[in-house]
């Protein structure tokens, strides 16, 4: 089986830019198999280039999203995620983040203005309402990673992205509450997901 850098689901393609991660998530699905749906997903041959990624995509017009959600977390590669964002856009389709909210740390700078124009809608996994709430669920590999995530929720409220914070349905319905409120102080909205198993 070949690395796949895009996949179907429904009625979205996926994009696998990167297997790098600065969380290590107790619930993620990457831990539990190479693959998902029939797709692999860990990279083993090296991360795709733009070029590739845009023949995959071919009329992007026809996907209801294109989304930047593969084992990794997409602003590792902002540059190209911007660049491929670009042209699904000039293609007629729409764009998706779905991210960690660790990009600016991860790129060193406020990284939300350079994503205006580029993604229709912006997916930031919350998952903890607190610092050590989230570092024993998400194992981040950076200093501050919970505050980093609420910052960046701040960022892109600012920069007038089409933002929200999202939680996984296991985290219980006390904390989900407690996001909410979060969420509403920051000025998004929060949406609640399943657990993949």
């Amino acid at each position: 089986m070949k690395d796949t850098y895009t996949y179907v689901i429904g009625e979205n393609l996926y994009i696998n830019l990167t297997n790098r991660c600065s969380n290590r998530c107790r619930f993620c699905v990457r831990d539990l198999s190479a693959e998902y749906e029939g797709y692999r997903l860990w990279l083993k041959n090296g991360e795709p280039t733009v070029g590739q990624i845009a023949d995959e995509i071919g009329d992007a017009a026809r996907y209801r999203e294109v989304v930047f959600c593969g084992y990794g977390e997409p602003t590792y590669r902002l540059n190209e995620l911007k660049e491929i964002a670009e042209y699904v856009h000039e293609k007629g389709g729409r764009t998706r983040l779905n991210t960690n909210g660790h990009g600016s740390v991860i790129n060193g700078r406020n990284i939300a203005p350079e994503l205006v124009g580029k993604l229709d809608g912006v997916n930031i996994s919350l998952n903890a309402p607190e610092a050590t709430a989230y570092t024993a669920l998400c194992r981040p590999q950076i200093k501050n990673a919970f505050e980093a995530v609420a910052d960046f929720g701040k960022a892109a409220k600012a920069a007038g992205l089409n933002a929200w914070f999202s939680v996984v349905d296991c985290i219980g319905a006390e904390a989900v509450a407690a996001c909410r409120k979060i969420a509403d102080g920051v000025g998004i909205p929060l949406r609640v997901r399943e657990l993949i198993e």
